[in-house]
């Protein structure tokens, strides 16, 4: 009966989650949104769900003579032509950088370690799954602004998702 109950953590806390996380980042954004409207510049935006893993970065924002704005693709972008639009254009052309790729199949496994580590108590390995999820994300986070922004958000909110869900496991069905 406990092999039944530890799978059914493990799916809760690895697949549940992400609708989870998808709300927090949602529950950001709108946060955000309210901040810019009361007064920040207007960046365009790239994504309409707030759990996707290609986001715009506003600091590679830059305003081209024209008035047009442009956001540089950096290498994790994916495209090989230029970001700017044609020479003598007037149109703004906004491009996105791809962020945080892989990041909701990341966050599957993550919250899978964390719920396992925390029923077969073993706690410190969450160090671990945390360690090294920041060193595989270091160049990409001391980059960009708005990766290391989705990285906190995402980071606390699967780890505490995937802490509860075995807790809860732990304490009333594992006793």
């Amino acid at each position: 009966m406990n092999a039944l109950w530890i799978t059914l953590a493990l799916l809760t806390a690895g697949f549940a989650g992400w609708p989870v996380t998808a709300l927090v980042f949602r529950l950001a954004r709108t946060i955000d949104d309210r901040a810019d409207a009361a007064g920040a510049a207007d960046v365009a935006d790239v994504a309409d769900d707030p759990a996707a893993d290609a986001t715009a970065d506003p600091s590679a924002t830059a305003a081209a003579p024209g008035g047009s704005a442009t956001v540089a693709a950096g290498p994790s972008a994916g495209t090989a032509g230029p970001a700017a639009g044609a020479a003598g254009s007037e149109a703004p052309t906004v491009s996105s950088v791809r962020i945080l790729r892989g990041g909701a199949i990341i966050g599957v496994l993550e919250r899978l370690a964390v719920c396992l580590a925390i029923l077969t108590g073993q706690p410190v390995a969450i160090a671990y799954v945390v360690a090294i999820k920041g060193l595989g994300r270091f160049a990409e986070l001391k980059e960009t602004p708005v990766a290391a922004e989705r990285f906190i958000i995402g980071t606390l909110t699967s780890l505490l998702w995937a802490a509860g869900v075995a807790a809860l496991v732990k304490v009333l069905l594992l006793g």
